[in-house]
């Protein structure tokens, strides 16, 4: 029946409800204010289970955002996509230039990096891919943005520069304001973090990893990625907005609307509600 499909969009599910609050106390040791959210963590615990904007599922699909970045800020933004959809294609088609990535398109954290023909160890990549497809993202934590994206696989070029991992800059922006940037470094190996003004003055704090103490200059297009990260932002009140600089030319990576699922350490601890104010 429609009206049940549009009251179960509306409404968190009772198992969210529970499943939100839980992996939040699993964080801090207490439930969150609901009613009232003080803190930047509950509010986003209130968006998993009370915001219904329909734009946030197609946002939050790597293969569809492509569209919306592109019409937005132009193709050059834009990593191609070599090739998507829901199983790897014939081990003859899957012909695509060394180095790529492998990932889905339905969460974070799936990801793989071929970087070497070593790297091409198809029956491992296949079983890998066939639990990514069958894992229902979001779940676990009352994430409502992930249950409607249909899954696929997604080839894109790797952009990292000698290999490694570009720097990744996540603007939070809010209610079309970039007001800061988070900077991640070593993520695949001692991964340390930055936050920064958009003047990029250096915050005295830190979410979840390590502070980074050695200077990250300012990127040369941070003016640019800042525009980006404002248009893209498009009315909401909150977003992430991940951004790359490859030799000089900001490159889009992912929208993001739960940070680390309503479970973002800080550190101190007070910068919770100093950041939450700006929500």
């Amino acid at each position: 029946m429609r009206w049940k499909a549009v009251l179960a969009n509306a409404f968190p599910r009772i198992r969210d409800i529970h499943r939100a609050r839980a992996h939040y106390r699993g964080a801090f040791g207490r439930n969150p204010r609901f009613f009232f959210p003080k803190t930047f963590n509950e509010k986003v615990h209130r968006r998993k289970l009370l915001d219904r904007d329909p734009r946030l599922p197609v946002r939050a699909d790597k293969v569809l955002v492509k569209q919306f970045v592109e019409d937005k800020l132009g193709s050059e933004w834009v990593v191609p996509t070599l090739w998507h959809g829901p199983i790897l294609p014939p081990l003859k088609q899957r012909n695509w230039p060394v180095p790529f990535v492998l990932k889905a398109n339905h969460g974070s954290g799936m990801n793989m990096f071929i970087r070497s023909p070593d790297d091409l160890d198809w029956p491992k990549i296949e079983h890998i891919c066939r639990e990514w497809m069958g894992f229902v993202f979001g779940e676990h934590a009352g994430e409502w943005a992930y249950f409607s994206i249909k899954p696929q696989l997604l080839v894109e070029p790797f952009i990292g520069e000698r290999l490694a991992l570009p720097v990744d800059y996540k603007f939070l922006v809010f209610h079309g304001t970039a007001e800061f940037v988070q900077v991640d470094i070593g993520r695949e190996h001692n991964h340390t973090r930055a936050i920064f003004d958009r003047e990029w003055l250096k915050m005295p704090f830190t979410t979840t990893f390590p502070m980074e103490t050695a200077n990250i200059e300012r990127p040369a297009s941070l003016s640019q990625m800042i525009d980006a990260a404002e248009k893209l932002s498009d009315g909401m009140s909150f977003v992430r907005v991940d951004l790359y600089e490859i030799n000089g030319q900001p490159r889009f990576g992912e929208l993001t609307f739960y940070p680390a699922s309503a479970a973002e350490i800080f550190d101190p601890p007070e910068y919770d509600r100093f950041v939450g104010s700006y929500w």
